[in-house]
């Protein structure tokens, strides 16, 4: 079997898949659900809402506040306390809906039966269509960017579509959420590329799997197998495989130029197997995007487990239903250990890129001792875009923003495979982080004033 990979840097984390074989279990509803307003990529979306309605599952609480927006719908059936502001994962507090959760009642319409709707037998079905669907139900990148998939299937001016290709890497160490979705939904997230195919108006799939999921590559090839459109791309294991630059080089050998270049720009269109699903869901079921399945995972966790859990269900809730956080200090993530942000209370709750919440003790988490830089290089052999991380880590920690922008900082993709490998422990990707965010602006204020 001959695996793909990128041509560029990555390292090898332990990958710690504790809770691969463990089958999803649907998580208990929260008495509160706390659902932001903000989950995506653009403009917050608009409360349409207010204390004291009546809402059930798949209600529209939240629609969308720009072009780059997407509507959020209730989780839940009961009542809205209020619409207050609570800390997200990210630490910000960000506006929400509070909903008091009484029973489970379900919006007319939403098809709930486990019949697999074929695109043979929806002939009607136009890519506007679809688009439109997709948009309507709020779909958004799930593996962790969130960025408004209708706007993906619409690709800017210049720029043509040639493949899609389906993200099924899972290259974070601890997660299994998009493995148990390949395994536990295969069959509809082949449905789910054919209707992405279909959005695109291309002829041409590939879905990256990694080969330390031999049964998910097992699966979805045989799955895949009927349609000679889609072809099932075994990756070595390497991270950031799943980086969608990354991803393209490896499944199509395309390199991605820099920013503002996307992959489109190269002809691929990049769609998460979660967003897959969640396409297939939207489109063949009605069902807007109000659940996803999420990891609950760590080494000293009693019972690390993978859910199908609603929008608005705290961490606290999912971690106690793990046997609770281990005794000791611990830092709670939500994501993974290298790309994952340490949250501030386990109140926060789940949202549309919750792909996992990773529990690390104070051995795994507590940072060394930071020395001085040796001049090793480990950190430019690894970095996965050709940088210099050493470099452009110093200049972030010394303001020097306008080298910074034309040392190409807006390529970095925060994936901290240079801290991960720097032996002198350097903190690179916070210094890298507040760097970018500052040239970010820069480049932001620039081209408003054009």
């Amino acid at each position: 079997m001959r695996l793909h990979t990128f041509p560029m840097g990555g390292v090898h984390p332990d990958e710690n898949k504790l809770t691969n074989d463990v089958a999803t279990v649907a998580a208990a509803l929260p008495k509160v659900a706390v659902i932001p307003l903000c989950q995506h990529i653009g403009a917050p979306t608009k409360p349409v809402v207010k204390r004291g309605d009546k809402v059930k599952v798949g209600t529209l609480i939240g629609e969308a506040g720009g072009f780059i927006s997407a509507p959020i719908f209730s989780s839940v059936s009961g009542t809205v306390a209020k619409i207050d502001t609570a800390f997200d994962a990210t630490g910000y507090r960000q506006p929400c809906v509070f909903i008091n959760v009484e029973g489970d009642e379900w919006e007319d319409g939403i098809d709930r039966s486990a019949k697999l709707e074929t695109l043979a037998e929806h002939p009607e079905l136009t890519a506007e269509e679809i688009v439109g669907r997709v948009k309507a139900a709020g779909i958004t990148g799930m593996g962790g960017a969130g960025f408004p998939t209708f706007v993906k299937l619409m690709p800017p001016p210049g720029s043509v579509a040639e493949c899609v290709v389906i993200n099924a890497v899972e290259c974070e160490p601890y997660i299994t959420s998009d493995y148990r979705l390949m395994m536990e939904h295969a069959d509809e997230i082949i449905v789910g590329v054919q209707l992405l195919m279909k959005s695109v108006s291309v002829d041409k799939a590939y879905i990256g799997i990694e080969e330390n999921k031999p049964k998910a590559i097992s699966l979805m090839t045989e799955k895949a197998s009927a349609d000679s459109r889609i072809t099932v791309v075994p990756l070595a294991q390497k991270y950031p495989q799943g980086g969608e630059k990354q991803l393209v080089a490896a499944v199509t050998g395309r390199q991605v130029p820099a920013p503002p270049a996307i992959p489109v720009s190269v002809g691929a269109v990049v769609v998460n197997v979660g967003t897959t699903f969640a396409t297939y869901e939207a489109v063949m079921k009605n069902k807007p995007l109000f659940e996803r399945y999420t990891t609950v995972t760590g080494k000293h966790m009693a019972h690390p487990a993978n859910f199908l859990v609603r929008m608005g269900t705290p961490f606290s809730q999912l971690i106690e239903a793990c046997g609770g956080l281990p005794e000791g200090d611990n830092k709670v993530l939500a994501g993974g250990p290298m790309m994952g942000k340490a949250v501030l209370t386990t109140d926060v709750t789940v949202c549309k890129g919750t792909n996992a919440i990773t529990v690390l003790t104070d051995v795994d988490a507590h940072r060394k001792a930071v020395q001085p830089c040796i001049r090793c290089g480990k950190c430019v052999t690894v970095c996965p875009m050709g940088l210099e991380p050493y470099l452009i880590a110093t200049l972030s920690a010394f303001k020097k923003y306008d080298r910074l922008e034309r040392e190409a900082i807006t390529s970095c993709i925060s994936c901290g495979s240079c801290q991960y490998t720097c032996p002198a422990h350097r903190p690179m990707l916070d210094n890298i982080a507040q760097g970018k965010a500052v040239v970010m602006r820069m480049i932001k204020a620039r081209n408003q004033k054009q």
